[in-house]
């Protein structure tokens, strides 16, 4: 608390350490809530995915937010499935890790085999008391600014009541995984009624055995999207693997309810059978209809490097009270979109332990993708536009695949190669290319 403090101390005074006092704020903030628990870490995480809505430096600093904690006994994961399931852990697994797969502040996922089927599945497990410290912290937070409010008008004319109120329902949905349940079955479905099951995939979720605490999915197997010497083991053509995972995930914004907001390398797959997994569907975003116009002329434009078209679109999507200059804004967004193309991919060499020998994987830095969005905002902010947090999930998305395409496909042209369609219909991807599948 005493850091804290002392990095706020100086919040009031000149502007050339503003920026300064600014980053040393945000770092004591940053390690303060990762001690705090679960509610701050999810806190943190969402100022990181909204610099829409957040300064810049604590949308950079909040990246480094740790969702990592000590891994709760198997003894009360098994009480905690037990209970949700009303049946004993024997009857309905044949087999349970003890161990887990992975522990975060709110969930932890363990590797099970379903005694009915003889599936292979995750089980993700809400940990205990996480649900009413993040009720009671959240409301006690959502009181507090709507007193504030009150006694401040300067403070209800703002929007801070509207954040508050989209933390509190985005952290709290988080809670129930009944809700990612739904996301998983129409995201399936999606890829069903659109007749891409052949290239891509999610994991089937089994509603019989799970709740509103306790969510069992199929598992996957296969390796990340950045894995070369891993992609090359089970797609004999990578380029088209990566149009796949493209085109579906362009199409789901257009046609699926729903769009899976979180592609960083470790969820996106390729699986042993040459498709495209994808996975986690905690985080997703729904293009309101009143921007879905600009969100078409925003995509368009990105993938022809059209600075004018995506300023254009820019403007549609914003909310000012001025007019704006679109010769000026285009030129900003023209110096962001230079800063894109310079950037080049790593390539790093990693030890395999279950392969042996060595792998190349290709680095995507998290740093570039996360300080190209803020430019975009700070351009859009720089010409009175403030634009909607679900901008941010789209544009920080089209960035990964940018970046997966200079790595992958370093000479693939989305806008002129014609198996690529963004928003049109992917189908004939999936059958163009159904013959560089391998099944393994």
């Amino acid at each position: 608390l005493a850091d804290l403090t002392s990095a706020g101390g100086g919040l009031a005074g000149s502007s050339a350490g503003g920026r300064l006092r600014d980053e040393s704020f945000a770092r004591v903030l940053r390690r303060l809530f990762e001690n705090l628990g679960a509610t701050y870490v999810k806190l943190g995480q969402f100022i990181a995915s909204s610099p829409t809505l957040f300064p810049e430096a604590y949308v950079r600093e909040f990246q480094k937010c740790l969702d990592k904690t000590e891994a709760t006994s198997f003894e009360v994961i098994k009480r905690i499935v037990e209970k949700e399931l009303g049946r004993s852990l024997d009857s309905v697994f044949s087999s349970f890790s003890r161990e887990p797969l992975a522990s975060a502040s709110v969930a932890q996922v363990h590797t099970a085999v379903l005694a009915s089927t003889g599936d292979q599945v995750v089980v993700k497990v809400l940990k205990p008391g996480v649900e009413e410290v993040l009720q009671a912290d959240l409301g006690f937070l959502y009181i507090a600014v709507r007193i504030l409010s009150f006694l401040s008008p300067a403070l209800a004319r703002s929007s801070v009541m509207d954040i508050v109120t989209e933390i509190r329902m985005s952290m709290l949905g988080e809670l129930d995984f009944r809700l990612e349940l739904q996301n998983l079955e129409t995201f399936r479905a999606f890829l069903a009624d659109s007749g891409l099951t052949s290239v891509a995939a999610a994991p089937r979720p089994f509603r019989e055995v799970s709740s509103e605490r306790v969510l069992v999915m199929e598992r996957f197997f296969g390796v990340p999207l950045i894995d070369l010497d891993g992609i090359r083991a089970y797609s004999a053509n990578p380029e088209a693997t990566l149009i796949d995972a493209l085109n579906v995930w362009a199409l789901s914004v257009r046609n699926c309810e729903i769009f899976h907001a979180d592609v960083h390398a470790g969820n996106l797959l390729v699986l042993r059978d040459g498709r495209v997994g994808f996975i986690d569907f905690g985080i997703v975003g729904r293009v309101p209809p009143e921007i879905w116009e600009a969100v078409e002329g925003l995509g368009t434009s990105f993938v022809a490097n059209d600075a004018g078209g995506i300023a254009q679109a820019l403007i549609k999507m914003g909310a000012t009270d001025k007019n704006v200059d679109k010769g000026r804004l285009a030129s900003d967004v023209e110096s962001v979109l230079s800063q894109l193309s310079g950037l080049e991919p790593e390539v790093r060499l990693r030890r395999d332990g279950e392969r042996g020998g060595v792998r190349a994987e290709v680095e995507l830095d998290e740093t570039q993708v996360t300080e190209l969005l803020l430019d975009i905002v700070r351009v859009a902010d720089d010409n009175g536009l403030k634009l909607p947090r679900e901008f941010a999930l789209l544009v920080k998305q089209a960035l990964y695949f940018d970046r997966y395409n200079k790595l992958l496909a370093p000479d693939l042209d989305p806008l002129r190669d014609a198996r690529v369609d963004l928003g049109v219909s992917a189908s004939r991807t999936a059958a163009a290319d159904a013959a560089t599948v391998i099944d393994v």
